[in-house]
């Protein structure tokens, strides 16, 4: 047997046993920005991070394609999270984040 054929490839498991993905989701300790940045930055920047919370959330909820995205229910994902309703530009964001995730 050649020993190429031995070699897991670099999309296979190695692990011995299943690993468990159902942990209760804990989100990451905030940090605070870096100062002196023009304000623009910090609004894109958190506009960003808001669509990327409501498209995981529609994900999880399971919205997969950006037609099923509408306005409202990405607003009403936002309400079930806790999040401020998202603008008409963040939720053209979140639907673009879905997008280009498949």
């Amino acid at each position: 047997m050649p020993a190429a054929a031995l070699k897991p490839l670099p999309t296979q498991s190695t692990s011995k046993t299943t690993v468990l993905l159902d942990l209760p989701y804990k989100p990451v300790e905030k940090r605070p920005l870096p100062p002196g940045r023009p304000r623009d930055w910090y609004v894109t920047h958190n506009r960003r991070l808001k669509a990327m919370r409501l498209a995981i959330a529609l994900l999880d909820s399971g919205v997969y394609v950006p037609n099923q995205a509408r306005d409202e229910k990405i607003r009403t994902t936002a309400q079930l999270i806790g999040v401020h309703p998202p603008s008409d530009t963040t939720c053209h964001m979140v639907r673009a984040l879905m997008r280009y995730a498949r």
